[in-house]
């Protein structure tokens, strides 16, 4: 089972740096934030960590939030996704949730007490599908060893 009260590790891709670090301030008493200021950057984090929650900003040059959310859901199908954006865009909203299985949509500038809630209900809910999918493993194995048996039992 997974742990709920161990330092998560959260990854924020945006591509201004006083954002990250305003983020990274904010909340690296209560979890383990790696930044990057592009898709690439986050990309490469996400290869070498084990990410609990990804958080991008939309509006990024080389790639929006949406897009890179897109690009990683083969990878990372089960790491919730918050996106961060301080325009109002409704298809943006609507991309998000569509191909970019985002959890929330957050607008900027957003509130420490909002985003921290945001957050620990991300976290809850990757805590809960792993710990569903372990149980389910658990259960799998289980199963495989009682028919194990049950043939075993048959032969004799």
């Amino acid at each position: 089972m997974i742990e709920e009260n161990i330092y998560k590790n959260i990854l924020y891709v945006d591509d201004e740096i006083h954002n990250l670090n305003s983020f990274r301030a904010v909340f690296r008493r209560s979890y383990n934030i790696f930044t990057a200021l592009s898709a690439d950057e986050g990309r490469k984090i996400l290869k070498e960590n084990d990410i609990h929650l990804i958080i991008t900003d939309q509006r990024m040059p080389e790639m929006t939030g949406i897009e890179f959310l897109e690009s990683i859901i083969k990878d990372h199908p089960h790491v919730p996704r918050i996106l961060l954006t301080g325009y109002t865009d409704i298809n943006a909203v609507i991309d998000a949730i569509n191909k970019g299985s985002v959890y929330k949509y957050v607008q900027k500038p957003w509130s420490e007490e909002e985003l921290r809630a945001t957050i620990e209900e991300a976290l809850k809910l990757y805590t809960s599908s792993k710990n569903k999918e372990v149980l389910t493993e658990k259960l799998m194995l289980t199963n495989e060893q009682l028919e194990f048996l049950l043939r075993q039992n048959l032969l004799s």
